[in-house]
């Protein structure tokens, strides 16, 4: 097996074992802090502010890494530092509570964003895609949830923090066995410089725009669906067999990203996951039926999986080699980052308002807008290339 091959089966693995630590950890998080004793509002304001700070610090890391060329060492940081500071949940202390997750969202929000920047620069050196790395992060994410079912039906909550540890553990040492190669050289691009050439390129600009459109929504399912499915006549079963369905599709999904980028060309892939955005919204909509709610759970695949991907490819090629991990921190502040701060107070206040039907139709309506920009970055990128 040469080196190419062994660097991918390491990331397939620290994928594979972040997914498993995260799925089974991060669901159960808010049950834990309440049973903690903290209230259900305190823990939603201290996770905005964790998305806000999430927003601030992303930069600052890419631009870290892509001036010193310390991946490894930020990568351990960001999947050590939170595994090390789980056990404190278990702490009655509502000062210190807040403490161990603001100090965890700083180094774990780093995480994404350099693992995908290697993962990329990996795959194409092994002549692969991205997608067949990252898809084994949704695998694990899919099992990690239904093994935290599991194991706190046998283990109280706050025993949740040993499998999470061992997990993320597993994760560093495979972060450990990574080449250096990353490393090898130093940009001399300051990050006023970065930010003014990422941001100046227009198409770029209006593609990040795109992606808050689109992403937004995502809040709908993540923060919302629980509620709006239960109150569709839909039981705590059936729940976790939609989770458990939209979580595997982005498997197959982003394992066949790279055939479809390769045939349809990024831009257009991003068009196609969009529409399938804007489609499930629609259908949840129209049809608030919980058989209904969960078929289309297979649209998740299709429209996160695919879009995610093709995302991050396309800001690879945009950024340039000397700004892989600053253009990576940029396009995660936008689509997880603003859009997780926006999509959960505007679909909060619209499901208050208006129940699942209101929010699903606006979720309708910003998926389309999305779209629509895609369909102009497209065009713009098709005219470019013409020239």
């Amino acid at each position: 097996m040469n080196d190419a091959k062994k660097m991918l089966l390491k990331l397939r693995a620290l994928y594979l074992f972040t997914g498993l630590a995260g799925g089974l950890f991060n669901p159960y998080l808010t049950t834990l802090l309440v049973h903690q004793g903290m209230s259900a509002g305190q823990v939603g304001m201290m996770m905005s502010l964790g998305t806000l700070l999430s927003i601030i610090v992303q930069p600052f890391w890419g631009y870290m890494v892509d001036r010193y060329r310390q991946t490894k060492l930020v990568l351990v940081c960001s999947i050590g530092m939170p595994a090390v500071l789980a056990y404190f949940y278990n702490v009655h202390i509502f000062a210190l509570l807040v403490i161990v997750y603001t100090t965890s969202i700083i180094f774990s929000v780093t995480q994404s964003p350099i693992a995908d920047s290697y993962a990329v620069t990996a795959a194409r050196e092994g002549r692969t895609s991205y997608g067949t790395i990252r898809s084994l992060g949704s695998l694990g994410t899919a099992l990690g949830g239904y093994a935290g079912g599991l194991y706190l039906s046998y283990f109280h909550i706050t025993q949740l923090w040993l499998p999470f540890f061992i997990f993320s553990a597993a994760g560093v040492a495979m972060v450990l066995t990574l080449s250096n190669k990353s490393d090898s050289y130093r940009t001399t691009v300051s990050l006023t410089e970065g930010f003014k050439k990422m941001l100046g390129n227009r198409n770029f600009l209006w593609f990040l725009v795109a992606c808050f459109f689109v992403n937004q929504t995502l809040t709908a399912y993540n923060s919302f669906f629980v509620l709006s499915f239960q109150e569709a006549g839909g039981s705590f079963s059936m729940v976790g067999f939609a989770l458990l369905l939209a979580s595997m599709t982005n498997v197959p999904s982003m394992l066949l990203a790279a055939k479809i980028i390769a045939k349809l060309g990024r831009e257009r892939t991003l068009v196609i996951a969009a529409f399938a955005y804007a489609l499930r919204w629609a259908v949840q909509w129209l049809f608030p039926y919980p058989p209904v709610m969960i078929g289309i759970q297979a649209l998740h695949g299709l429209s996160f999986g695919l879009f995610y991907v093709a995302a991050v490819e396309y800001v690879a090629n945009v950024s340039g080699k000397d700004m892989q991990a600053t253009g990576q921190s940029v396009f995660n502040m936008v689509f997880v980052g603003l859009g997780g701060i926006i999509g959960n107070l505007l679909n909060g206040f619209l499901y208050n308002a208006g129940g699942a039907q209101l929010m699903y139709l606006a979720c309708t309506v910003s998926a389309i807008m999305g779209l629509l920009l895609l369909h102009g970055v497209n065009k713009r990128s098709r005219s470019l290339q013409g020239h």
